[in-house]
């Protein structure tokens, strides 16, 4: 699959359909959160695999979908080590979205409903009290074709030079 096709490829999905996930698959999908980008080179990020079952039931009282899926990966933060936390995370899920597309698997960026019940979740998985558990990747097989979201047409957000220029 070519870059291009990945990007115009990836769905937040939904609906997933439990498979097996080897386990070299996760590595690539764990190694592209570890190569992006983050603000000084801190790479404050820790990732937390689950596979083991009953906790992935557990998780799906965040979102009920998580519950059907393989394996999940939550992105771990430490907002005391880095100003840009936010940021190196975001561009971390990003390159493991992007993965998980390209390797032919299915998911969806966890979050607004995770910050809600983050505490409890941090209990459930161990995770130390002053990290963050900012997003799940839940990840499996699509169960069905995700409709291509709307997405502004370039001429209407791109600007030249100054802001109300068009550049297209």
């Amino acid at each position: 699959m070519e870059f291009f096709e990945v990007i115009q490829r990836r769905r937040s999905v939904r609906s997933l359909e439990k498979i097996k996930i080897p386990g070299e698959d996760i590595l690539k999908i764990l190694e592209a959160g570890r190569l992006a980008p983050s603000g000084r080179n801190a790479q404050v990020w820790e990732f937390i695999v689950i596979d083991d079952e009953n906790l992935i039931k557990e998780l799906g009282k965040i979102q009920s979908f998580i519950s059907d899926s393989s394996v999940v990966i939550g992105v771990i933060m430490n907002p005391e080590e880095s100003k840009f936390w936010i940021e190196d995370a975001s561009a971390a899920i990003e390159n493991m979205l992007l993965t998980i597309t390209y390797l032919g698997y299915a998911s969806c960026w966890v979050e607004g409903t995770l910050l809600k019940k983050e505490e409890w979740a941090k209990r459930l998985l161990g995770i130390p009290e002053e990290k963050r558990l900012i997003t799940l990747l839940p990840i499996g097989k699509a169960k069905s074709e995700v409709e291509k979201p709307y997405k502004k047409p370039l001429s209407s957000i791109v600007h030249h030079n100054r802001y109300g220029q068009s550049y297209l």
